[in-house]
């Protein structure tokens, strides 16, 4: 750790010495709430700063910063499968990432400003974040501990990036920044139901829409949803009856009767990983009760709802405390993101999902959004796959199929590294691939599916056998 933390510092010293800094970032939560994290310090410090999202970092985005001449480049999020490319260009880099450098040799290690988990024993996937990294640095840009109330913003990107979804909860250096979170009082955490929507859906709405783990009879269902609540004698209105009751305004004897009942229903009908229903719950002291912007996993969907629509800059601001106007934005795009979503994993239910020896999949075409992709593969595992394999998904992008992989946290323990298997079968067909162990993706040229596809089968059995 204190290797790790030596890196951190000797990254803040080098963008201490600038007066202008150019940062480029991921478009997912973690991406935005890293670039966020890292925006304030400088703007604190006194260092401007001009922020740009992307994608994926390729060649092509390296060119366009070089021809800006920045002074130093920080790459949060994002940068340590580009490494050589980086090394190449003129300008100084600072790269916090936190997705497995390829090959792990001596230039990851060697690369002066590059801080990076994995390199010193951390695992990126569930033990810290990119915003967690971005936070780490933060502190090194502030000697009087000035921004240690950006912990929140990590949090929320740490659980966006579903760090807390192997434990049910956040582990290692992901834990320490919680941690000091919730004693500096912007964050509280307890133990509680995971569904998405404790602080803004109607009760019978949440479970109508949970797709993680998938409910059966209710999921889907909104008469068997209202069954369920109705057989249980809770009431799902308020006392007055003008408003539908959410799962915060219940008492803690409702919230019990109901968590008992659901272990018992999933139980009853075959539910694997019963557990996932119970797990850490994260609450953003700061903000309203019963907002977007009160619960982390929440927090971290509107964030996803804006710059995979092209409107980065929304979430950024939102990430950085604007309450305003981008806010009334960001709601419209959440509920654009939320229909989406639903039309994504029915697209998956009519089409369905073919299943290899090792792992299934469903190609999308143009008919999901590319940036989108991964996150209707992981609800359509659970809401429709029948299987415990990992799940792939392709959508049309601009260079090809964009390739988007979730995997079970039971073949992950087996041995699976999701982001192994991509990158090596991607590169066999002429494209790429990273990320982490349960979540990766990667981009390969549009013909060339089903040989990726083979290779990948191939690939991932030889992981979990």
């Amino acid at each position: 750790m204190k290797r790790f933390e030596a890196t951190a510092k000797r990254c803040a010293d080098k963008v201490k010495e600038e007066r202008k800094v150019q940062l480029i970032s991921h478009i997912d939560a973690d991406g935005l709430a890293s670039a966020a994290i890292v925006t304030k310090a400088l703007k604190r410090a006194g260092i401007e700063v001009e922020v740009d999202f992307v994608k994926q970092l390729d060649k092509n985005v390296l060119e366009r910063v070089a021809r800006s001449d920045p002074g130093v480049v920080i790459f949060t999020d994002l940068g340590s499968s580009m490494l050589q490319d980086i090394a190449r260009c003129r300008f100084t880099s600072v790269i916090l990432d936190h997705h497995i450098p390829p090959g792990m040799d001596s230039e990851s290690l060697e690369f002066e400003f590059h801080m990076n988990p994995h390199l010193f024993g951390i695992n990126g996937a569930y033990e810290l974040s990119g915003s967690g990294l971005a936070y780490i640095f933060a502190q090194e840009m502030s000697e009087d501990h000035e921004n240690r109330d950006l912990a929140d913003i990590a949090i929320v990107g740490a659980v966006g990036d579903l760090q807390d979804k192997k434990h049910g909860q956040l582990v290692g250096v992901n834990r320490q920044i919680l941690e000091e979170a919730s004693r500096i009082g912007v964050i509280s955490y307890e133990k509680d139901l995971r569904i998405f929507g404790r602080q803004t859906r109607p009760i019978y709405r949440m479970l109508q829409y949970s797709s993680d783990p998938h409910l059966p009879g209710i999921s889907g269902d909104e008469r068997g949803s209202l069954d369920f609540f109705s057989n249980l004698g809770i009431d799902l209105k308020s006392t007055d009856g003008m408003t539908w009751r959410r799962w915060i305004d219940l008492t803690r004897g409702e919230k019990q009767r109901i968590v008992s009942r659901l272990i018992e229903h999933c139980v009853n009908h075959g539910v694997e990983e019963v557990d996932r229903l119970i797990g850490e719950v994260y609450t953003l002291e700061n903000e309203p009760v019963g907002s977007e912007l009160r619960d982390a996993t929440e927090f971290s969907t509107l964030l996803n709802s804006t710059a995979r629509y092209g409107e980065a800059q929304v979430g950024l601001e939102i990430a950085m405390g604007d309450r305003c106007e981008v806010y009334k934005r960001s709601k419209e795009l959440l509920r654009e993101h939320r229909r989406n979503l639903r039309a994504g994993v029915n697209f998956v239910r009519e089409t369905g999902i073919t299943v290899l020896n090792n792992i299934q999949y469903f190609n999308a075409g143009d008919q999901i959004k590319e940036t989108i992709i991964g996150i209707v593969a992981g609800m359509s595992a659970s809401a429709i796959s029948k299987n415990n394999l990992p799940i792939v998904a392709f959508a049309k992008c601009e260079e090809g199929l964009k390739v988007s992989g979730r995997a079970p946290q039971s073949l992950v323990k087996r041995g699976l590294n999701l982001a192994t298997a991509i990158d090596v079968s991607a590169a066999h067909v002429g494209g790429f691939g990273g990320g982490h162990d349960i979540a990766a993706g990667g981009v390969i040229p549009e013909d060339a599916m089903n040989s990726f596809l083979a290779i990948l089968d191939d690939e991932v059995g030889k992981q979990i056998k």
